[in-house]
């Protein structure tokens, strides 16, 4: 049996936009300057709290706190408003599908939301039952800690050498690298993929199709 956890923003959703103007209105409400696509971007990933601390070091425990509560409220207020979305990206959907049906395989997310985003997300697309195991910002210590990956192995009873972390950031990668398992990253995130293969990537998928190559290759591409 094969565990692949996916990571969920950048990889298979592409939140950018809500995440950009949740953090913007969040920045401004606290009173700091709004920081630039680029910057947000960067941290991608990270648990809110980590994501907020990275991004404003200078900022104490309150700060932090409160940029974080206004982060959520106009993260959850931007998800009324139809201009904004979190569309999976493509291919995303059918490859979910397609190695979620295989008797030989368990599907699995860790990611920086929260698990009611998450939850969202599941509802949203109809996947209910597809995931095997779930671990969020919620559940564990936020990336790169091994946390999620040696919780989601434990929950599944699929060992370091069966499992695989998917995700298109340095922290994911990193994650896999401290958890032991194999990492694979995806062109089509918020980092480069110079980044995702010097954090330990083992390859990178420049789209869904081959990343399904690369997670289960068929006879014939391991032959070759």
């Amino acid at each position: 049996m094969k565990l692949i956890i996916f990571d969920c923003d950048g990889t298979l959703i592409d939140s950018q936009h809500m995440i950009v103007e949740a953090m913007r209105a969040a920045f401004l409400a606290s009173g700091f300057p709004a920081p630039d696509r680029d910057h947000v971007l960067r941290h991608v990933g990270l648990s809110v709290a980590e994501a907020m601390t990275a991004m404003v070091p200078a900022a104490d425990a309150k700060a932090i706190a409160r940029l974080s509560a206004e982060y959520r409220a106009a993260f959850n207020a931007l998800r009324q408003e139809a201009r904004l979305a979190e569309p999976m990206f493509p291919g995303a959907r059918e490859g979910l599908l397609a190695l979620g049906a295989r008797d030989d395989v368990l599907l699995g997310i860790a990611t920086g939301k929260s698990r009611r985003g998450v939850d969202r997300m599941i509802e949203r697309e109809g996947f209910s039952g597809l995931f095997a195991t779930i671990m969020t910002a919620d559940d564990a210590p936020s990336k790169p800690h091994p946390a999620m990956i040696l919780q989601a192995m434990e929950a599944t009873g699929v060992g370091a050498a069966e499992s695989v972390m998917v995700g298109d950031t340095s922290f994911d990668m990193l994650m896999a690298r401290a958890a032991r398992v194999e990492a694979i990253g995806v062109s089509w995130g918020y980092h480069e993929a110079a980044e995702l293969v010097e954090a330990g990537a083992a390859a990178v998928a420049r789209d869904f199709p081959e990343l399904q190559t690369l997670l289960m290759p068929s006879r014939d591409d391991i032959a070759a």
